[in-house]
């Protein structure tokens, strides 16, 4: 029976997907001559021949041992020497000095070396199986891989791969949209692979700037074949990215190809990241042209820079610095992390356009209100006026009904005039 139990434990063992001949055939042959130092209570196993068969999962044990005078033998050498009247017994034309193999038949290991040889090679198994785990995704790191969510917990979620896999993914690294049930497929990139005591432990991310690359090259042909190269992406996951795109060939317009026709490009991406505000933007080294693209779709009227403290002054007109910000401040957040510059944006008045700067209120409003709504790109009067009330509420994080004390305020100031 023991001796059934441990072919079956081979024949798992030849099994294993992804393990190279020659590793097999070392790990195998290093459990067995474990076992038979213990076995022959012996240092060395040299003089023993294993002779392994993966194929049909099976292996044969030859123990060579010297011919000698049987006033000559030692028992503590038994295991290398033979006496001449033992050799005899196994073919009458053994003399001294010559060499004498016999197979050492698994039987005779005994019950308990048996168990403890298959223990032995279930545990070289399963070593075997994390680290081949192990070293594939350490070098998928970055790669997009697929699998069914198999467990939600409150902080992460375990999900497994087609070969039956652990992936994990935190929910620090879901999107906030995202919602999973059990079964569902996901797709994420792999974030990092380590090892946690015997155990590797492969994180994956949606939140990452290279899940959103990898995307893109799925989905766009000449990003995949070097015609288009990404230069950098920035996003607020679930809410808005910007991605900036050069072409390497003068006919090929690297935005039109992101997009695609009517958008069949993006779109695709968009939806596997929750309908994430996508913009592709020609990449350029003229930091003005770039930061003019980077607050699209606002319309800018001039920018000052100072390239020392990397920090840029943009002026626009006053219908257009709400765009320039865009919902709670993403657009102009986004665009001074892809360009690299602090972006300060500044309502552009004409010469008869009479304006009063929001801290003349000190006396009436609050500072930290007044700070709230410099914070949103309004710093002056009409500047707060231009905008609703409702956009106000959604912009800050104004109470509405300080919201319209500050207009009522600000009107009360131009109804004097």
């Amino acid at each position: 029976m023991e001796h059934n139990n441990l072919i079956e434990t081979f024949a798992e063992f030849k099994e294993l997907k992804n393990i190279d001949r020659p590793t097999m055939i070392s790990v195998l042959e290093r459990v067995f001559r474990a076992t038979l130092t213990k076995l022959f209570d012996i240092e060395q196993s040299d003089n023993f021949d294993i002779i392994i068969n993966v194929d049909k999962g099976d292996f044969e044990i030859w123990r060579s041992r010297i011919v000698v005078a049987d006033g000559n033998f030692e028992e503590e050498n038994k295991n290398t020497e033979i006496p001449l009247s033992e050799a005899i017994k196994i073919d009458d034309d053994y003399e001294i000095g010559e060499e004498v193999v016999d197979e050492v038949k698994l039987q005779d290991f005994g019950r308990r070396a048996i168990l403890a040889l298959r223990q032995n090679l279930q545990s070289q198994i399963l070593e075997l199986e994390k680290d081949n785990v192990f070293t594939k995704y350490k070098e998928r790191i970055g790669d997009i891989v697929g699998g069914e969510v198999y467990q939600i917990w409150k902080k992460e979620i375990l999900i497994l791969d087609d070969e039956g896999n652990e992936l994990i993914l935190p929910k620090q690294e879901q999107i906030p949209s995202d919602f999973f049930r059990k079964g569902d497929n996901v797709r994420a990139v792999v974030s990092s692979v380590e090892m946690r005591g015997t155990n590797p432990k492969i994180i994956l991310s949606r939140t990452s700037e290279k899940f959103l690359e990898r995307l893109f090259e799925q989905e766009v042909p000449e990003i995949f074949d070097g015609l288009i190269t990404i230069k950098k992406i920035v996003r607020i996951p679930g809410e808005r990215a910007k991605v900036a795109v050069e072409s390497y060939d003068e006919r090929v317009d690297p935005v039109g190809a992101c997009v695609g026709m009517k958008g069949s490009r993006i779109h695709g991406i968009v939806r596997e990241l929750r309908n994430e505000n996508i913009d592709v933007i020609n990449y350029t080294s003229n930091t003005q042209l770039f930061i003019q693209r980077a607050l699209s779709p606002a319309t800018i009227t001039s920018i000052k820079l100072n390239n020392e403290e990397k920090k840029a002054e943009v002026y626009l007109q006053p219908d257009q610095v709400s765009l320039a910000i865009g919902k709670g401040g993403l657009n102009i957040k986004l665009a001074s992390q892809l360009v690299g510059y602090a972006i300060d944006v500044y309502r552009e008045n004409s010469q008869d356009e009479e304006d009063v700067d929001l801290d003349e209120f000190a006396d009436e409003i609050e500072n930290w209100v007044i700070d709230e709504l410099k914070a949103i790109g309004c710093d002056t009067a009409k500047s707060v006026l231009d905008i609703s009330a409702e956009d106000l509420l959604t912009r800050t994080d104004l109470e509405e009904e300080t919201i319209l004390e500050v207009l009522s305020i600000l009107r009360a100031e131009f109804e004097k005039e």
